[in-house]
């Protein structure tokens, strides 16, 4: 065996372990919440130690981070600066496109990461750790939007007065996943019209 494999081996382990976790953490955070659910509670689910745990992902608070990460990446665009997402913004013809774009982003993501995010605002009342990767999720996203902006203006579709700045802040707010949560999951809008909605808003807002 060459041993060059052993570590190759080791990383896919390692990477395998630690998916186990995080999927078995994310069912019990989302079915039981995340007061409820203890690391020993993981570790039996995943049926692994509980200092395993601790060496693969982290505390509890890391852990509930690398759900959100792991869910979001399900869709094909988990953040605004990846290269899928710039590479359709930079392939847009023009300012609506790419409002359009944006829509259907936020709106996917929005989806995919709901039940994690209650789970998030859950445990940001209750731990410092949370409630500050909370606060620096939407900085990210706030951070990421000003790419938008920064690519609206190239097209000459932001509307006159309007810095970047104050562009990147209401598409943060208008697509803020609360909204997604109240609208859909509250009101009880379907995904489409949350979509439509979304992408009008922007419109009117940003053009």
């Amino acid at each position: 065996m060459n041993d060059n494999q052993v570590p190759t081996r080791r990383a896919l382990q390692a990477d395998a372990t630690r998916t186990e976790i995080v999927s078995a953490a994310g069912r019990l955070m989302v079915h039981n919440g995340y007061v409820a659910t203890s690391i020993a509670d993981i570790a039996a689910e995943a049926g692994v130690a509980v200092q395993t745990i601790y060496n693969s992902v982290g505390s509890k608070a890391e852990i509930l981070a690398a759900i959100l990460e792991r869910v979001a990446a399900q869709s094909d665009a988990p953040d605004l600066v990846s290269a899928s997402m710039r590479d359709k913004i930079d392939g847009a013809r023009n300012a609506s496109e790419i409002i359009r774009i944006l829509a259907a982003w936020c709106s996917v993501v929005n989806e995919r990461t709901a039940g994690v995010l209650r789970v998030v605002n859950e445990a940001a009342v209750v731990d410092p750790d949370v409630a500050k990767f909370a606060r620096r999720q939407d900085v990210t996203r706030l951070l990421g939007y000003s790419e938008v902006a920064a690519a609206l203006r190239v097209r000459r579709g932001l509307r006159a007065g309007l810095s970047d700045h104050e562009s990147a802040a209401a598409i943060w707010a208008i697509g803020h996943p609360q909204a997604f949560r109240t609208l859909v999951l509250e009101v009880g809008w379907s995904v489409s019209a949350y979509r439509e909605w979304l992408e009008k808003t922007l419109h009117g807002a940003l053009l």
